[in-house]
């Protein structure tokens, strides 16, 4: 069988590309360090789906490679299996089911048998999962609901208890979903997955931020009342574009507290488009939650006066090269992006459009609420 990957690397060179994917590097760095190109990277790493392998062990008195190459060359010479035996220190038993298990005295070799003895022993156990077809069906349901294996769960946690056979972790789904060898989830699943990956990315991935302009009587976060940062009022917002193809793009902005999505339709990323659609959708929502909105540098919110004097909401601008201060919405964006891909055009999107796929994601449960779904939480303040 020949090895995973490129033909030629050797083993250690594919354990560093694991072990710097772990990290995580990207394939580019990868690529450079241990001088393979990025496709040869990509062909080690998609067939587990980019879940790290650890390097594998060999068992305590299992045979070596320099002893089944031995082996080899006692057949080759007509030596007998005790004999063979004798000059390794094993018994003749122990020569006679390695052979049999390769093929046979005459077709024997030490570098085919040593390769079946480390994919024997790897003896893959079926998923739960595979196991249970309940369970399966549920997993596959609600994915096509564009669910996250986060979501499904942390819902069955919540809805099952222990030991009842109805719980899965989200890295099984994952892995069942990437790791097609598997045979359980179909892969026209990962299309409803949000990052549209291939392969399981690292959690150690990062992005830096981008430079905004100054933005006149801009201020600070650092100048935000506490109140927010605790998320226990509700009303306080954080928006920002999601940018589409041909500078096309949408305003999202995301509640602290209940994780509620208002999607806006904008002609333009000029301030005063932008200024009329928050405007305007903003003030569809009751007086109590328009308190204030963290924005991020850009200048499409140069006339944040105006938003504050049209909808009550007191602006607050983020730090630049500060993503992290708008985590909410940051992460909300990336759920986003599962419904507007990046490179596609944003012009022809109505604000019904939008509706639609904000109601959808309200409505999916949420691990930071306890797998509550945003609208659930907005309903209880409302009542």
């Amino acid at each position: 069988m020949a090895k995973i990957g490129r033909p030629g690397l050797p083993s250690d060179r594919r354990q560093q590309v694991w072990e710097l994917w772990k990290a995580g590097a990207s394939i580019s760095e990868i690529s450079r360090t241990v001088e393979s190109p990025p496709g040869s990277i990509f062909s080690i790493l998609l067939p587990f789906g980019g879940f790290y392998q650890a390097p594998q062990r060999r068992r305590a008195g299992t045979l070596t490679l320099e002893e089944r190459e031995e082996i080899s060359r006692g057949l080759a010479a007509g030596e007998s299996y005790r004999a063979i035996g004798r000059r390794l220190g094993r018994p003749a038993s122990t020569i006679s089911r390695e052979v049999a298990k390769n093929k046979g005295a005459r077709r024997y070799r030490a570098v085919d048998a040593e390769d079946r003895a480390w994919r024997r022993a790897r003896r893959p156990q079926k998923c739960k999962l595979a196991r249970n077809p309940v369970l399966r069906g549920y997993v596959a349901a609600r994915l096509r609901e564009d669910w996250s294996p986060e979501q499904i769960a942390g819902t069955l946690r919540k809805r099952h208890p222990a030991g009842s056979g109805m719980r899965v972790s989200h890295e099984t789904i994952y892995k069942s979903l990437f790791v097609q060898s598997r045979g359980v989830l179909s892969k026209e699943l990962q299309k409803h997955l949000r990052s549209g990956r291939p392969i399981r990315r690292s959690v150690h991935n990062n992005v830096t931020g981008q430079w905004r302009s100054q933005i006149k009587d801009a201020v600070s976060i650092s100048e935000r009342p506490a109140e927010v940062e605790d998320r226990a009022i509700p009303g306080h917002w954080e928006g920002d574009l999601l940018m589409g193809r041909h500078w096309t793009q949408i305003a999202t902005v995301v509640e602290r507290a209940t994780r509620f999505t208002v999607l806006v339709q904008v002609d333009g990323r000029d301030m005063e488009a932008v200024t009329a659609g928050l405007s305007r959708e903003m003030n569809l929502l009751p007086e109590q939650l328009r308190r204030s909105l963290t924005w991020d540098r850009g200048m499409e919110l140069a006339d944040h006066k105006s938003v504050t004097k049209n909808t009550g909401l007191h602006v607050y601008f983020a730090d630049p090269r500060s993503p992290w201060q708008r985590g909410t919405n940051e992460n909300t964006n990336r759920l986003l992006r599962q419904y507007f891909p990046k490179g596609v055009s944003m012009k022809d999107l109505t604000q019904a459009d939008l509706n639609v796929v904000a109601a959808r994601l309200n409505s999916r449960p949420r691990k930071s609420l306890s797998f509550d779904t945003p609208a659930d939480r907005l309903q209880a303040l409302l009542r």
